[in-house]
């Protein structure tokens, strides 16, 4: 590395600072920090950000984190485990990460007045991810993800008894993959006896992937999403992250 100049020395040093790794090809880091913001694009008018490394990490991430809960926990089913795998690589925990390691010094975006309000550094360590991945391969990518992000998880037992706010998570995942989420409620008189209930669907681009019923419309709604949750994993093979 004595042939870069100092600009390039100094990038160099703080991507093996802040992931632990050795790049060999600097480009897929640089690229992992731009963000779509910068509106920049190449000689044939095509698009430089990070969304397409972002799109590989992610991939990369799920597969390393489900065969990680897969080890764990043989006794847990599909269901069960999906929902694991969505508690550990939400957007708030990565960007938790992000900002721990110190992503938000790097990121190059559009100025902004707080960026760990947004989902803009966990989606850069997804990058992050693909970048490694696509410079040194699936163990150096496997080896920075369990030591920046499962290391985090500090016990997994606590992760599978943990309630998990299934409405959040539908959400979540709509935002980040550009679907509309929303739930549709009505009184259900025959939910209780005695007494009246709610039945809930939630509803994925216009069309209705999970139902439940609840004596509140708050419980009604969190069993709609967590059915519509599990369908969508079951039908679509997605990751809610």
């Amino acid at each position: 590395m004595k042939l870069l100049p100092h600009p390039g020395k100094k990038f160099y040093s703080l991507v093996k600072k802040i992931t632990g790794v050795k790049p060999k090809n600097i480009s897929y880091y640089h690229l992992a920090f731009q963000h779509k913001s910068l509106m920049r694009k190449d000689q044939s008018g095509q698009p430089v950000n990070n969304e397409r490394l972002e799109f590989l990490g992610d991939a990369v991430l799920g597969s390393v984190v489900a065969h990680e809960l897969f080890k764990r926990f043989p006794h847990l089913d599909e269901g069960s485990l999906t929902k694991m795998r969505s508690r550990i690589v939400n957007r708030n925990n990565m960007n938790r990460i992000a900002l721990k390691m110190g992503l938000d010094k790097v990121i190059k975006t559009q100025p902004l007045n707080d960026m760990a309000q947004t989902h803009i550094p966990g989606d850069a360590l997804e990058a992050l991810i693909g970048a490694i991945y696509m410079d040194l391969g699936h163990e150096k990518a496997t080896t920075f993800i369990y030591r920046k992000i499962l290391s985090e998880q500090t016990d997994f037992s606590v992760i599978a008894e943990n309630d998990t706010n299934y409405k959040s998570l539908l959400i979540e995942w709509g935002q980040k993959n550009r679907c509309s989420v929303h739930f549709v409620t009505e009184e259900y008189p025959d939910q209780l006896p005695g007494g009246l209930g709610f039945i809930a669907r939630a509803l994925i681009n216009h069309q209705i992937m999970g139902e439940g019923k609840g004596a509140s419309k708050k419980e009604a709604q969190q069993n709609a999403a967590c059915q519509a949750l599990d369908n969508v994993a079951k039908f679509q093979g997605i990751s809610f992250n």
